[in-house]
């Protein structure tokens, strides 16, 4: 069984993460959704909200759960695969720019497994713009980002900016 490991942030999750999931379904046979717990930043939404917003994100989508775990971990994510028993590492491009600091991520997590292989998705051309910084901040400054986003994270995101 192939299985890839789709690791991010995800503060929120958007309709670019869920472009790439679903492409990675036609893909892999399961894919592990892996929430990075990084004490370096300041997320919005705790690991917790974010596991939920990504299950329910998967339902909205009509994916089949069983094929999408939704897990989180922190350290090294070379580790985090290992432990799944893993060997893929999937990951979205959004534009041209994100393909440097992507290679160069992906260079790494080779030297420290050799046996891990990175994966590129394009995401959907209607999202590739899309970011969780630049949604959150559309939505602070009051704009509307329900296309950009899953429903169940729409509502999330106004409640918790308190709007």
């Amino acid at each position: 069984m192939t299985l890839a490991v789709y690791p991010g942030s995800f503060d929120p999750i958007t309709r670019g993460h869920t472009s790439i999931i679903q492409a990675g379904l036609v893909a892999f046979e399961r894919i592990v959704v892996a929430v990075l717990n990084n004490s370096e930043k300041s997320p919005l939404f705790t690991v917790d909200e974010r596991i939920d917003m990504i299950r329910s994100s998967v339902v909205e989508l009509g994916e089949d759960p069983s094929r999408v775990e939704v897990d989180s971990f922190d350290g090294l994510l070379v580790d985090y695969v290992r432990k799944k028993e893993a060997r893929v590492i999937l990951r979205g491009l959004r534009a041209v720019a994100d393909f440097e600091y992507e290679l160069q991520m992906a260079n790494m997590n080779r030297h420290l497994n050799e046996h891990v292989t990175t994966v590129f998705i394009m995401a959907n051309d209607a999202y590739f713009y899309v970011a969780s910084n630049l949604v959150k901040e559309v939505t602070k400054l009051g704009g509307d980002v329900t296309k950009l986003v899953p429903d169940c994270v729409a509502a999330k995101l106004r409640a918790k900016l308190g709007l």
